[in-house]
């Protein structure tokens, strides 16, 4: 039984090397020049002409990463809903326009606040930023949302980017966007809500679409890099579920004794 346990654990922290291993190996090689390439996403590619548009009418972007924290399963949609937050900020520190960011969850606050900030601060532009720009509403979801119409329609907000994890304030989030006249992109992992943002946003990002955001727009080796290795896992992952199918089929217990090692 013991000897079972510790060879169960011994398979796990190999497979956990092994893991580590490609996806550092893709890193390296990123940044030594190797060129990765990602699919073309037309959701992030409008981000930029959203801004454009904001600028050019002179109103104002909206940006909201959901209703996730970073303390619970939700985290990962939040956190790529930050990481697309800091190039949009970029974006609006470079051309001057002005910049709305939305907030539900308090522990988020700091680290929507901290991103601004700093994007502002790369752009050579520090004293563009102010603190109205990220605004905490409520915790509770639909006096969120309440909150929320309200700046779009005030505001008239001429892009509504929502990045995150969203649930039932989606629809009365991105039917609010349309009646301002905004382009909207949305982002989820949801898959409950993707039908909404589909059928009322302009454009929609579909699971790992939202998690990619960052390193396709900035294009940062290091996130392309690890990108390319998660894929090669996966492939490989499939590609060993696929034979085991096949190995169980036909009789052969090779495979599935290998895993059970």
């Amino acid at each position: 039984m013991v000897l079972e346990f510790i060879s169960g654990r011994i398979s796990l922290l190999f497979v956990i090397i092994l893991i580590g291993a490609v996806v550092l190996t893709c890193i390296d090689r990123a940044r030594k020049g190797m060129r990765v390439k990602i699919r073309r996403v037309p959701g992030l590619d409008t981000i930029d002409e959203a801004i454009g548009r904001a600028t050019e009418m002179g109103r104002p972007v909206h940006f909201t990463p959901g209703i996730g924290s970073i303390t619970s399963d939700t985290a990962p949609q939040t956190f790529a809903g930050l990481e697309i937050l800091g190039y949009v900020a970029g974006m609006t520190a470079k051309y001057d326009t002005d910049l709305i960011v939305s907030l539900r969850v308090p522990v988020v606050f700091p680290l929507a606040a901290s991103t601004v900030q700093q994007s502002y601060l790369t752009q050579g532009k520090p004293q563009a930023y102010n603190e109205n720009m990220v605004r905490f509403i409520s915790t509770e979801q639909f006096a969120f949302a309440a909150g929320v119409i309200g700046i779009l329609n005030r505001e008239q907000a001429a892009a509504n980017l929502m990045m995150g994890y969203f649930m039932g304030e989606a629809m009365v989030l991105a039917e609010s966007g349309a009646q301002v006249g905004a382009i909207q992109v949305a982002g989820t992992a949801l898959m409950a809500q993707i039908p909404f943002f589909v059928v009322i946003c302009d454009y929609t990002l579909i699971g790992e679409e939202l998690f990619v955001g960052g390193a396709y727009l900035s294009r940062d080796p290091v996130k392309l890099g690890s990108i390319l290795g998660q894929d090669i896992i996966k492939a490989v992952i499939a590609a060993v579920v696929v034979l085991g199918v096949l190995c169980n089929a036909l009789g052969i217990p090779f495979l599935l004794n290998l895993l059970q090692m």
